[in-house]
């Protein structure tokens, strides 16, 4: 991220706001293991910081691109172990980026295929 956060961390609403995740999302994907540690105040409320809005920023990208959740708590949890973890999280990402290429491939193949009918068709108006 590329602004500071107050030093008492965003609130969920905020990380929201900020991260395009609904609050029922973010209290979900902490239900699940995705996200841990977040910090409370002292009466409870969620406080995220700057490593769980990069963490976020990530998940988002791999959720976005198609990776199953359960993928997405593997890295997670990669990334929480260290950064002895470097060579399995490259792994990880690199069976999920082949993935994400044979997924453009065929969607270009697709719209090659709707681009073809659009031209037939216009040339039906005549």
């Amino acid at each position: 991220m590329t602004t500071s956060l107050p030093a008492r961390g965003l609130s969920i609403r905020e990380t929201a706001d900020r991260t395009g995740f609904t609050a029922d999302t973010l209290r979900y994907y902490e239900k699940i293991g995705l996200l841990q540690g977040i910090g409370r105040t002292s009466t409870g409320q969620r406080r995220f910081s700057e490593h769980d809005l990069w963490l976020l920023e990530m998940l988002k990208c791999l959720r976005d691109t198609g990776m199953p959740v359960a993928e997405m708590r593997e890295f997670a949890d990669l990334v929480r172990a260290g950064d002895q973890t470097g060579p399995e999280r490259v792994r990880l990402l690199e069976r999920h980026l082949a993935s994400v290429d044979r997924l453009l491939a065929d969607l270009a193949g697709k719209r090659s295929h709707i681009t073809h009918k659009i031209d037939h068709y216009r040339t039906l108006d005549g």
